[in-house]
């Protein structure tokens, strides 16, 4: 159930960096983030409201370095917002899981943030050297100093991603999830706030005009944030960093292929190819996984 629940989160982000990439480019960079940041906090506020539930508790304080979740999630929104409409939204799907598969290693490898220790065995190569070719050949049609810069916030994103979600997901194990996306939404709303004001200055600021036109859909991306956190609050905890990366990609990608085909009309071959060997490579280590554990266990 927490495999489909990852590859499940896996297409809501890509819906959602859609969402806010046009929200961004309507708004500005830093306006959009403190409207993301705004409607999210909205959404978890009347779902609390609704469940009755006070966003303070009493009974267990997490270290206050855990709330840094917040903070590390801005910069995951800036950059991926940053790099949006330089790239396709698959190539900038997989170039963030390719940076988030070699962070999901580190962090399964040496037990970073106080997860649990998953050591990367040898016989892994193979399904991940299949991954890499598949990246590969979707980033090679990449052209231009623009889609290049694209390309590294892109990776850089991906390191953010986990290092968010690992804190995001061990302040929920203090609070409760829908606490913990509370704040995380508050302390991002903390950062974003003085991000505008400061570097901001030829943005229109926050507005809500296009909220009743047919692109009101522009602001939803808060809102499937508060839903995604609290998907990675569920799984992280549950599936090795690296696996969960991986099927956020096969997850991301095929939404990323079908938004691409939407927003252009047409199928690119060269995506689709890449994005069938990462999920070859992927497959193939779940399976090589398994056999391993089956003779450990005999």
């Amino acid at each position: 159930m927490y495999y489909l629940l990852a590859l499940f989160t896996g297409i809501l982000i890509a819906v959602m960096i859609t969402f806010n990439g046009n929200l961004t480019a309507a708004q500005g960079l830093y306006s959009a983030t403190v409207i993301i940041h705004l409607v999210g906090l909205v959404g978890i506020s009347a779902l609390l409201l609704v469940k009755r539930e006070s966003p303070f508790t009493r009974e267990k304080r997490p270290p206050i370095h855990l709330y840094l979740g917040g903070a590390i999630g801005v910069i995951t929104v800036l950059l991926t917002n940053s790099a949006f409409g330089n790239i396709s939204v698959s190539a900038l799907l997989a170039l963030g899981l390719f940076g988030q598969s070699l962070t999901g290693i580190l962090v399964d490898q040496f037990g970073l943030f106080g997860m649990d220790r998953h050591p990367f065995r040898r016989f892994k190569l193979a399904g991940l050297a299949l991954m890499l070719v598949g990246i590969g050949v979707m980033v090679t049609d990449f052209g231009g100093r623009a889609a290049m810069v694209a390309a590294v916030l892109a990776l850089a994103s991906g390191t953010s991603i986990v290092m968010s979600r690992v804190f995001n997901a061990r302040i929920a194990t203090y609070i409760g999830t829908r606490r913990g996306v509370f704040f995380t939404h508050i302390v991002g709303l903390m950062v974003t706030l003085p991000l505008l004001m400061l570097l901001g200055g030829g943005e229109g600021g926050v507005y809500f005009g296009e909220l009743l036109t047919p692109r009101f859909f522009i602001y939803i991306g808060g809102l499937l944030g508060v839903i995604v956190i609290s998907l990675d609050n569920v799984t992280a905890v549950r599936i090795p960093a690296f696996y969960l990366a991986l099927l956020l990609f096969v997850g991301q990608v095929s939404a990323g292929l079908v938004i691409d085909f939407i927003l252009d009309g047409t199928a690119n071959p060269i995506n689709m190819i890449g994005g069938a060997l990462v999920a070859g490579g992927l497959c193939l280590n779940v399976w090589l996984e398994r056999r391993y554990e089956m003779s450990f266990n005999c």
